[in-house]
């Protein structure tokens, strides 16, 4: 987090650009006292720094964040990374005013840190191997770390579900906003360094738990039906492969799944936000 921060003050464009830099301590056992020092050393950048007294999640701590903060286009950005190059900011505000009001998020280029090679799973498409070298493509997702996005939109289409605790809210933000007539664009103009080990966290068995649960629940507040159960059928597999056969943890998780009928009322999106996920090659049976 502190290299981060320090990464921030010496981007170009602050005295224009930032208007606030927001740390959310999610109720952390770690130490942060070097944090809080740096922001206590540095009044003349504008950090605020909030100690949560639980700990709320991603979705709900991102809801968090925002409501505490008053910019007009918001950068979320992991703790363990960087940004490369020091003209971030000064893309990111070009890229909104060239696309207008329309544009809902830019999700940035992620590459590892120790590596420099582009990390597959923070890239804002499921065909990776097509569109890896594209500059800037539309897309119907994006990396949850690493992106920005207008506060009219997410205020428009109601923030994270914060039902989600962790995995997949960024697929249930990014059909409403979609829903919204609003664009989410990936543009590798803006790089963020991401020190994550390039093998990547292995999850627990209780956010594999989490992510299924999660994406059945997208699946059925939004897709049609065969959609859902794709997916859910699916996703059990994946818990059962990456849990390394947990059959009790399989049961429950398909107690969790069984329900979401009866516990989740339908959403469906606007028949021309499913043909335009079909025409950006959305993945949408898993």
């Amino acid at each position: 987090m502190l290299a981060l921060m320090q990464n921030i003050c010496q981007l170009n464009a602050l005295d224009t650009l930032l208007e606030e830099i927001i740390i959310v301590n999610n109720n952390s056992s770690s130490n942060y006292s070097l944090v809080e020092q740096f922001v206590n050393d540095n009044k003349h950048i504008p950090f605020k720094y909030i100690l949560s007294n639980e700990n709320l999640g991603v979705a709900k701590g991102r809801n968090f964040a925002i409501q505490q903060s008053k910019a007009p286009i918001i950068i979320m950005l992991d703790d363990d990374a960087e940004l490369e190059g020091k003209d971030a900011l000064v893309h990111i505000d070009d890229i909104y005013r060239e696309q207008g009001n329309s544009l809902a998020i830019v999700s940035f280029k992620v590459i590892y840190y120790a590596t420099r090679q582009m990390q597959k799973n923070a890239f804002p498409h499921k065909q990776f191997d097509k569109k890896k070298d594209f500059h800037s493509f539309e897309t119907y997702y994006y990396a949850g770390g690493a992106h920005a996005i207008s506060r009219e939109a997410i205020e428009k289409a109601n923030f994270y579900p914060e039902d989600f605790f962790y995995g997949m809210e960024e697929y249930d933000l990014s059909y409403r906003l979609l829903d919204c007539g609003y664009k989410i664009i990936y543009s590798d103009s803006i790089v963020m360094l991401h020190k994550e080990s390039p093998l990547g966290r292995q999850p627990t068995r209780n956010k594999l738990k989490m992510l299924w649960l999660n994406k059945s629940k997208v699946a059925w507040r939004y897709l049609p039906f065969a959609c859902y159960l794709s997916t859910f059928t699916l996703w059990s597999l994946e818990y059962l492969k990456k849990s390394n056969f947990d059959f009790p943890g399989f049961m429950l998780g398909w107690s969790s799944i069984f329900s979401i009928p009866l516990k989740e009322r339908r959403k469906r999106i606007k028949p021309e936000t499913l043909s335009h996920l079909i025409d950006l090659e959305a993945r949408l049976y898993y």
